[in-house]
């Protein structure tokens, strides 16, 4: 049994990254951040990512951190 090393990811460096689904949704695989949701104050963390499907220019919200998340999602266009 193998376990996935989490991936180290920095929410400010994740503009304009790419990103594929693991298990691709309404034909929609590859994706870019188009948006770093910035916090309420200028001390908080960032918690949310706008990523678009290249495909269909769908956009959808979600926190940042779910990209590292190996069994939904790899880094870069694969």
């Amino acid at each position: 049994m193998t376990t996935l090393k989490p991936r180290r990811l920095s929410a400010r460096k994740l503009l304009l990254s790419k990103w594929t689904a693991v298990v691709p949704q309404r034909k929609e695989k590859h994706y870019l951040v188009t948006r770093v949701i910035e916090p309420r104050t200028p001390e908080g963390p960032i918690e949310f990512v706008e990523i678009e499907a290249v495909h269909s220019r769908r956009t959808t919200l979600l926190p940042w951190r779910d990209l590292a998340d190996a069994g939904k999602w790899e880094q870069g266009w694969k």
